[in-house]
């Protein structure tokens, strides 16, 4: 269970709960691939990661437009 960031604010943080679970997915993807040893050194998981950062305003959830 996460419990920072508490998801009632992160939740503020996008268009729509779907928006947030495909940035936070993607994010934690791309921590994993590019950046294992920021992973290692934080000691977290890389979805609680991309939440933390995504709550504190470091990456911003955006919709594509096609």
């Amino acid at each position: 269970m996460m419990i920072e960031p508490p998801i009632d604010k992160l939740i503020k943080k996008a268009e729509c709960r779907y928006a947030l679970v495909c940035g936070v997915a993607k994010r934690a993807r791309q921590l994993e691939t590019q950046y294992p040893d920021l992973l290692e050194d934080s000691k977290k998981k890389a979805i609680s990661y991309a939440a933390q950062e995504i709550y504190d305003g470091r990456i911003v959830v955006k919709r594509d437009n096609q």
